[in-house]
């Protein structure tokens, strides 16, 4: 219907949904996501990640800054920050480090680039809203991660936390929100975007959905089939969609 999922990607079922490996292993994922190769932030990237699975906040507070200090917040970010949480995500799912490093290392993340970036820098300002939601679910710690390496990335995105469908299409049209990225574990609050789809479209709000989560990736003609404009197959994912959205790229 509208993006497909971001090519170069092997799918991995997972239940806490968004999760992919890139074909080269990290050294390739970071060559899609940065150009940091062969820079001096190529070691600090490195260090980066080695404090992040220590969970030894200090330390990357202090690379980030360096890495701030030399390349600017925003290349710091594209740069350090999401070659190194995509890295995490691939290494959890090779076995190498466990799920809770790769979630507190996200939220270790978010937490540094919002205090030592300006809300809604520069490169965002004045471009479409953008919401996070889990549709009629209970499970949240796939939508935490999305979100936390979204926001880790610079991106604004306001956490609509669980929501039914009426509840949910109510505040995206009260806040003119105009990309939502919906997660869900369970098949059933799949099939549901599909009416969170219909009534978008009747409002006439010009809302763009992606989704991810467990029954995309066991299914992926899904998305399609409840009317998303595109699907993620793991965080890094959700913040190439929301960029390529935000910039006016279809």
């Amino acid at each position: 219907m509208g993006s497909e999922p971001v090519p170069g990607a092997e799918i991995i079922p997972t239940l806490t949904g968004l999760h992919y490996r890139y074909a080269g292993g990290a050294a390739g994922c970071a060559r899609k996501v940065c150009s940091a190769k062969g820079t001096a932030l190529e070691k600090l990237a490195s260090e980066l990640y080695e404090a992040l699975i220590a969970l030894d906040t200090p330390r990357v507070t202090a690379l980030f800054e360096e890495a701030v200090s030399r390349r600017g917040p925003i290349l710091a970010v594209e740069e350090m920050m999401v070659p190194a949480l995509v890295r995490m995500g691939e290494e959890w799912h090779s076995g190498r480090i466990a799920l809770s490093q790769t979630y507190m290392g996200s939220r270790i993340c978010e937490a540094v680039v919002d205090r030592l970036l300006p809300h809604g820098t520069e490169r965002y300002k004045g471009l479409p809203k953008t919401a996070i939601a889990v549709l009629s679910d209970y499970h949240m710690l796939g939508k935490r991660m999305v979100l936390s390496v979204l926001r880790a990335s610079g991106l604004p995105v306001l956490d609509y936390g669980r929501m039914d469908r009426d509840e949910l299409v109510e505040r995206v049209l009260a806040d003119n929100t105009k990309i939502l990225l919906i997660s869900v574990l369970m098949l059933p609050s799949a099939l549901k975007v599909k009416e969170v789809r219909s009534a978008l479209d009747a409002s006439e709000a010009g809302v763009k959905i992606a989704v991810g989560g467990a029954p995309f990736l066991f299914d992926p003609e899904l998305w399609r089939e409840v009317g998303a404009d595109a699907m993620g197959q793991s965080a890094a994912d959700a913040v190439s969609i929301v960029q390529r959205w935000q910039e006016g790229r279809a």
